[in-house]
Order: C-alpha cells, then sequence, then structure tokens
C-alpha cells in the first residue's frame, strides 16, 4: 500500500529514523576534518541538534505536521551546536515555514519546504561558499522538486532527491581546493546525505510496519559536560589589589618592566609597544607597581580596586542587584577560565573545540549574568553562528564580538571598559582582535597531505589562525618553526599557554629554549590546561 500523504506521526518515524542514522554514523563524519587534528566535530554537532529537535517534535501530541515540524524547528534552534548544527537548525526553519498550518503533506509540499529550508541556510550564511553542506541542500531540494513532478510516492521522491544529494557531495572538492588536497568531501554535507538516508530507511520501515525507537547517545557517550562558570568571590584572594594603568613613554623597555613586575604578584600582562603600554596585574603592592611603571614614562588612566572588599559586593551584583554591562566567554581548560574572569568574564562556558556549546547553553549563561547588556566573545569559529544565534533569541542587548582564539579573547579584554556603553565596548573589542597572531599546537590522528606537507599520524602540527604551517615529530622544534611563521619585525611578545597534558617544568624548559633562539622577543608562561592542544600561542 502506498502512502502519498505525510502526517505529523508519520513525520515524527522518518525524523527518528534520520536521527538514529547519523548518530551511527556520527563518528564518520567527524573524520572528514580537511585537517588531521583530534577535533573533528561536525557529526556530533549535527547529531546534537537534530535530537534536540526531533525530542521536541515526539512531544507533539496532534498529528499536524505543521505543528511537529515547528517543533523540531525550536528545538533544532536551541540546541543548535556547532556552524554546521546552527545551519541545520537553519534548513528545518525553513522547511517549517513552508508547511505552516498544514495537517499532512503531500512529495510536492515536502519537496517546497525542502527548498524552504534551502533558502533559509543560505540566509543564514554571510558569504555562503561552493562545496559545503549548502551546495548539498541546494542541489538536493531541486532533485526533490524534479522527482515530485514525475511521481507522488515519497520513498520514490526521497531517493531521487537522495542521489541528487549524493552527486553534490561528491562534486564538493571540486568546488573546494582544501578538500581535493586533504581527499575528503564536505562534512556537513556527508551529514545531511545521512539523514535523507535515514528518512528513506524510516519510510521502508513503515511500509514494512516496523516500529522504531529513538536512539538518545546524548547522554551516554556524547560531550555534555559543558557548563557555565560564574566568578567565584567567596575564595581566598592571594594578591587583594587588581591594579590597572597606561604606561606612556619614549623607548619603553617592555621586557624590563615585565621582569619588573613579575615578583609583585600574579595575573601580570603588558602588552603595547615603546610609546604605549598597558600594565594590569593582581598585587599586594600597588605603590611598588606604579612605582616601576613611573621609571620609564608618565601613567594614565589608573585603577586600583581592593578585591577583598569588592568580592562580597561583586557577588551579591551578580546574583542578585542588576549591573550594567557583563561579559561572557567560551573557554576550555582551568587556566584560560581563571585568567578570562581575572580580566571582566562574569561567566566562562567550557567549551571549544570537540565541545560546541548550543546555543541554548550559550542563552543561559547569557541570563546568568544578571545585566542589561551582554558583551559575548565565542572564541572559536565554529561556535561563531551559534553565540550570533543565542544572542538573537536573547531579552537583552547582547554584542557578540567575533573572536575565535582564546589570544583574542584576551586582547579584547584589555580594551574592554565595564563603565562605558555595551556598544562602544563591542567596536572596540572587535577592533583589538586583529592586535595579535594565533598559533596551536595539536598531534595528528591520521596520516595527510596538507599545503604540500606531508603529515603522519602523530606528528605534532602547527596551525597559525587555521592555516597549517609546521609539521614535525619533535614538540620543540615544531614550535620553533610555528614561532618562525607567526613572528614578524613588529612582534614583541609571545605568551605560551601550555595544555592539560603537560608539567610547567616542561612547558618551562621549553619556553626557555624559545627564548635563547629568539632572544629580542620577550616571553611569558601561563598554565591554560586546554585538552587537544599542547600549546596555544598568542604573537603581539
Amino acid at each position: 500500500m502506498h502512502i502519498y500523504s505525510t502526517d505529523g506521526e508519520q513525520m515524527k518515524y522518518m525524523l527518528v529514523g534520520a536521527v538514529n542514522l547519523l548518530a551511527l554514523n556520527k563518528s564518520e563524519i567527524d573524520a572528514l576534518n580537511v585537517f588531521p587534528v583530534p577535533d573533528g566535530d561536525t557529526g556530533t554537532n549535527m547529531y546534537l541538534t537534530m535530537l534536540a529537535g526531533v525530542k521536541q517534535a515526539r512531544q507533539v501530541e496532534n498529528g499536524k505536521i505543521s505543528d511537529v515540524t515547528t517543533a523540531l524547528a525550536r528545538g533544532c534552534l536551541m540546541g543548535a551546536r556547532g556552524n554546521s548544527g546552527v545551519i541545520l537548525s537553519q534548513i528545518f526553519s525553513g522547511f517549517a515555514q513552508a508547511l505552516e498550518g498544514y495537517s499532512s503533506a503531500g512529495a510536492a509540499d515536502i519537496a517546497r519546504a525542502f527548498a524552504g529550508g534551502a533558502e533559509a541556510a543560505y540566509r543564514a550564511v554571510g558569504n555562503p561558499v561552493d562545496g559545503t553542506i549548502l551546495t548539498v541542500c541546494r542541489e538536493t531540494a531541486a532533485g526533490l522538486e524534479k522527482a515530485a513532478v514525475r511521481s507522488k510516492d515519497p520513498v520514490r521522491v526521497f531517493v531521487l532527491g537522495y542521489r541528487a544529494a549524493i552527486r553534490a557531495l561528491a562534486c564538493t572538492p571540486e568546488h573546494l581546493p582544501v578538500l581535493r588536497e586533504a581527499g575528503v568531501v564536505d562534512a556537513g554535507g556527508k551529514g545531511l546525505v545521512i539523514i535523507l538516508e535515514g528518512i528513506i530507511q524510516a519510510l521502508k520501515d513503515a511500509a514494512a510496519r516496523r516500529n522504531i525507537e529513538l536512539f538518545d547517545l546524548a547522554t551516554s557517550q556524547q560531550k555534555e559536560f559543558i557548563g557555565s562558570r560564574t566568578r567565584d568571590f567567596t575564595t581566598d584572594i592571594e594578591f587583594t589589589y587588581c591594579t590597572e594603568f597606561i604606561l606612556m613613554g619614549h623607548h619603553i623597555p617592555m621586557g624590563n618592566l615585565r621582569q619588573e613586575l613579575t615578583p609583585y604578584g600574579d595575573c601580570l600582562l603588558v602588552v603595547g609597544d615603546d610609546r604605549a603600554a598597558k600594565v594590569h596585574i593582581h598585587s599586594n603592592h600597588p605603590g611598588l607597581v606604579l612605582e616601576c611603571g613611573l621609571k620609564y614614562g608618565a601613567l594614565q588612566s589608573v585603577q586600583i580596586s581592593n578585591m577583598e572588599e569588592q568580592s562580597q559586593e561583586l557577588r551579591r551584583i551578580i546574583t542578585s542587584e542588576s549591573k550594567s554591562l557583563g561579559v561572557v566567554a567560551v573557554g576550555a581548560g582551568d587556566g584560560i577560565a581563571t585568567i578570562l574572569q581575572s580580566m571582566g568574564v562574569d561567566a566562562v562556558i567550557e567549551g571549544g573545540q570537540t565541545m560546541n556549546p548550543s546555543a541554548e547553553q550559550l542563552l543561559d549563561a547569557i541570563n546568568s549574568v544578571n545585566a542589561p547588556a551582554i558583551i559575548l566573545l565565542p572564541n572559536n569559529k565554529n561556535i561563531l553562528l551559534s553565540a550570533r544565534q543565542a544572542a538573537a533569541m536573547a531579552d537583552k542587548e547582547v554584542h557578540v564580538v567575533p573572536s575565535v582564539s582564546i589570544p583574542q579573547a584576551f586582547a579584547a579584554l584589555l580594551a574592554y571598559n565595564p563603565y562605558a556603553p555595551a556598544a562602544e565596548n563591542a567596536a572596540k573589542m572587535e577592533n583589538a582582535l586583529g592586535e595579535v597572531k594565533t598559533g596551536e599546537v595539536t598531534m595528528a590522528v591520521r596520516d595527510a597531505v596538507i599545503n604540500g606537507k606531508n603529515i603522519t599520524k602523530g606528528d605534532f602540527i602547527g596551525m597559525e589562525d587555521d592555516r597549517l604551517v609546521a609539521v614535525d615529530r619533535h614538540l620543540e622544534d615544531l614550535l620553533f618553526d610555528l614561532l618562525q611563521a607567526l613572528v614578524d619585525e613588529d612582534t614583541g611578545l609571545v605568551t605560551l599557554y601550555y595544555g592539560a597534558g603537560m608539567t610547567g617544568a616542561e612547558a618551562q624548559e621549553i619556553t626557555g629554549r624559545l627564548e635563547d633562539a629568539f632572544a629580542g622577543l620577550d616571553f611569558e608562561l601561563h598554565y591554560g590546561g586546554q585538552p587537544l592542544y599542547q600549546f596555544i600561542v598568542s604573537a603581539e
């Protein structure tokens, strides 16, 4: 018996089949990373996004397809993780809008709705690129619409649409040379193909009167430990005074200044150039800090805060009374979170590579800070779309500063003024993003050839702002090559944040050798505690 019209209950069945197959194939999709680094997460993000939507859809009690798809879109919107998840949520949003008011839908309606989903996804991306999930979605929609003219059988229509998707996916390396060189197809496009395959299988199961149950791997297998860490002012404070100032002068010896200030406290940051430097330090001797600065120039914008006296007040402000402006940031690693908080971040969301927080988790963090305006720092390119989606859903003023790395976040926070308007802060913080270069060191998880460089599993890989620049079996040699790429004639300071898998002694020994090799540069070393990456490097 053929079914030529799909209602809400049948749509739920199709969605369960799709998300189940996505669950079984998410690891394969994750592995379709252009770079052979241990942070592929496209499949995981698409699965968790769709799972959130399917859970919402299954709660709809009536049989109207419009109510089911609306719930699906709403769940995906809140659960969207990573760029692939956000794009998928937009596909389902456009799909739901096209079916608004429908009790059931025929093959032509489904095809038209899928075309609406493709259009919505293209609108959501600022600069659409051929060779991505967008291309696969567009070609799938065209294939479905063409098939719906020829047949009313939904299985046949989806099979023909699926074939169009397969062809489009196979062509993604022709559009993107980086895919061709890496020998992979687009991961997001692959995820969409798997979703279509799951729908077809569910339709066949329905025709055979077989029941299927939802696989929920979120709690058992997925990284569901992303949380929001608000500033804790109840712990003992070792250094009482947060001291900040701008030093103006001529030929300021940045290295000497940093070296002289180091014994006075922690969370030291000295950035700028030989004419203007900004200093931030937590110290018990702010007078000595200022005296040190005065030796080299004139002080401006001096701020000294007694953190012990302010701790309870700040805690009360965050938890009960409103402040005018708050900051939310994403970061992985205890050390990274501590530094972010010391620089004024009110809520740190644990996340980053492989741990992309959902739009709902970002929204929860925004709402946890009792302020009418929020600055949001995503600190990862794959979280940027989710951050913007969360900002659009918020009931307060939210400005997303498009930081894509932790060093960029630190540069932005140095430009942050909690007493200035939110929009003014956002503009200044965004301008500061270009003042720093970011390098990252991790280990290859497979053999590959990228940018003409042969990579063997187990090699250390050096990335500069998402570009592979160095490969080596030895970590110290890799860092040397990475710094050669990062450093230019304007670079004065290199800061290393070492990861969770390294001891402080090991990191200090490597840093000492780098100081000898790059004698003209100042080096700082901080514990970051980030997973997967041995070092995050900042050059400014």
